[in-house]
């Protein structure tokens, strides 16, 4: 487990602190940090304050730089307010003197305006979006996985069980699923899912308790 996702917005500002207490005994290179750049909730929606936000994510993290850095939540309302900021000028800019590896963003909406984000831009490195077994329909994921796998870009995967939804279905569910592997906790069956599509690079996990996380390294291992 070497990659650690943050945002500005987390716990109300104060995740990106709390990675700092938990990876500064680690040696920087032996982790990647993912963070977002607020988008459309900004307390000020000025090229100026885009400059002020990520030298605030800098010294909250204390990380010196950023692995995978995010347009956070991207959609069809945020489109003209990362146009009018000049937004991707700027994590070029930030690119250019290494204090971002790779740009990309996380999106929540269809794949007719994913396509209009990837065609505004051809420097996204990555994309991270909502995929699990029932979302592959119901939000239409193999869409927008379809689309990024069509244009080479890499997927990071959000919520593969879907808030915890997919940890405990219905009792039927549960027994067929039982059935075949008696072993496996039903989340695993979501987390094997989204890591059986060979464009998914990373699998996000929010976990709670210790157990989550030993099922989650068990199912990976």
């Amino acid at each position: 487990v070497n990659y650690f996702d943050t945002a500005y917005r987390y716990h109300g500002g104060e995740s990106e602190r709390f990675v700092k207490e938990a990876l500064s005994r680690y040696p920087r290179e032996s982790y990647n940090l993912a963070t977002k750049f607020p988008i459309g909730f900004m307390p000020e929606e000025t090229e100026e304050a885009v400059y002020k936000i990520f030298e605030e994510q800098l010294e909250k993290t204390g990380a010196g730089y950023f692995d995978f850095y995010l347009v956070h939540g991207l959609n069809a309302t945020k489109i003209q307010l990362m146009k009018d900021l000049k937004l991707l000028d700027k994590l070029e800019e930030f690119k250019a003197k290494g204090l971002i590896r790779h740009i990309g963003f996380s999106f929540h909406d269809t794949p007719e305006v994913l396509r209009e984000i990837l065609d505004l831009y051809d420097g996204w490195e990555f994309c991270q979006i909502q995929l699990n077994y029932l979302d592959w329909d119901y939000q239409d994921a193999k869409g927008q996985y379809g689309l990024l796998t069509e244009r080479g870009i890499p997927v990071i995967v959000m919520e593969p069980v879907r808030g915890g939804a997919l940890s405990d279905l219905c009792e039927e569910a549960n027994a067929l699923l039982k059935q075949h592997r008696p072993e496996d906790s039903i989340a695993s069956w979501a987390m094997r899912f989204c890591g059986s599509l060979p464009n998914v690079h990373v699998i996000l996990s929010g976990m709670t308790t210790m157990e989550q996380v030993v099922d989650n390294v068990r199912t990976f291992e």
